[in-house]
């Protein structure tokens, strides 16, 4: 006899009857109503009493707030090591952790393709749960909208967070200095190649997975251990390179990287040399570039590899006075180079 599945991973809605999202689904009616009741609120604030209503009443957090938004058209929507659920928590939660806030509140607006598999919606709803748990964060409030099939790719996200600053914790450019060192919390490129392996038309076949994680554990260590935390920066679209120029340009200073220091897996790099990418222009969601003074970099490398996920925590560079090109990467045979911002995209949808 086979086992009853989990009532966790069983969608609430009879997939007979609408096995796939319908315009109806957005119209205001019955079946908006048990999309959001059955679906949503089923996954996100499972057992919630009182009427529903258009805002979410929040209690006063006592510290100041740090308040960002951000949107998710990934493709595939579901790919090796996450998914455009996770993408769309861990990406805004990590936006707040390193402005030095912790993650609280988030709302979450879904626009839904008609066609789109309400199985696969309930487990990405289920997944957006989890990140939501994992992270610490409570999904608030949130939109559903439905658009006519072949105008949506299967599901957008934007998800806009609230976080409260931690005591004493305001990274920031004004903070960076000539001498600090900089720092990356993990290897880099993971996600952008993950998600470029998940395109069926490329023919990629690799283990790669996702570093999609939530940064604040990594922040609230750092933190605690009494770290200077000058600056920091996820380092998504347009990869390491890119948040490194926005460094260079905030602060009016140099930087200067040794890409022989620079944690790139086996995988990642060859993946890279076989489509022409650049890995430090490729996207990561679950890395962060961060700016602390020389003195510190041990203690800092110390807090970041014993946590799960930064093993590879490295420090590939410093800050220097301005120069003729603001970022300058030392390549392994002694050449360097200039790093810019890039003219076009990269990888499309990745985040």
């Amino acid at each position: 006899m086979t086992a009853a599945p989990s009532p966790a991973l069983v969608c609430p809605i009879p997939l007979s009857d609408y096995p796939e999202v319908t315009m109806a689904h957005g119209g205001g009616g019955r079946l908006m109503h048990d999309l959001i009741d059955r679906l949503f609120v089923a996954s996100f604030a499972p057992g919630a009493a009182g009427p529903r209503a258009d805002s979410a009443i929040l209690a006063p957090h006592g510290g100041e707030l740090a308040f960002t938004t951000d949107s998710y058209v990934v493709q595939p929507l579901e790919f090796p090591g996450g998914d455009i659920a996770r993408l769309a928590v861990f990406g805004t939660c990590n936006d707040l952790a390193v402005c030095g806030a912790e993650p609280r509140h988030l709302a979450v607006a879904m626009v839904l393709e008609e066609g789109l598999s309400v199985a696969t919606l309930w487990r990405l709803c289920r997944s957006l749960a989890d990140a939501a748990a994992r992270a610490g964060v409570a999904v608030v409030t949130g939109d559903t909208k439905v658009v006519e099939r072949g105008r949506g790719d299967g599901l957008y996200i934007t998800s806009s967070g609230i976080g409260v600053r931690a005591h004493g914790l305001r990274p920031g450019a004004a903070q960076v200095r000539p001498g600090d060192a900089i720092l990356v919390s993990g290897d880099i490129g993971r996600h952008g190649i993950a998600v470029l392996a998940a395109r069926e038309d490329l023919g990629l076949r690799t283990d790669i997975v996702s570093d999609l994680a939530p940064l604040w554990p990594a922040v609230a260590a750092l933190h605690a251990a009494g770290v200077e935390l000058h600056w920091m920066r996820d380092a998504t679209r347009g990869g390491l390179a890119t948040v490194l120029v926005e460094l260079a340009e905030a602060t009016g200073l140099g930087v200067r990287i040794d890409e022989a220091l620079m944690p790139i897996t086996g995988a990642v790099a060859a993946a890279c040399e076989l489509f022409g990418f650049d890995p430090l222009y490729v996207a990561n969601e679950g890395c962060m570039a961060l700016v602390v003074p020389q003195t510190q970099v041990e203690a800092a490398l110390g807090v970041l590899r014993a946590l799960p996920g930064h093993a590879e925590a490295a420090a590939i560079g410093g800050v220097v006075p301005a120069g003729d090109a603001p970022v300058i990467a030392r390549g392994a045979a002694g050449g360097e180079r200039v790093l810019r911002m890039l003219s076009g995209e990269q990888l499309p949808r990745i985040c």
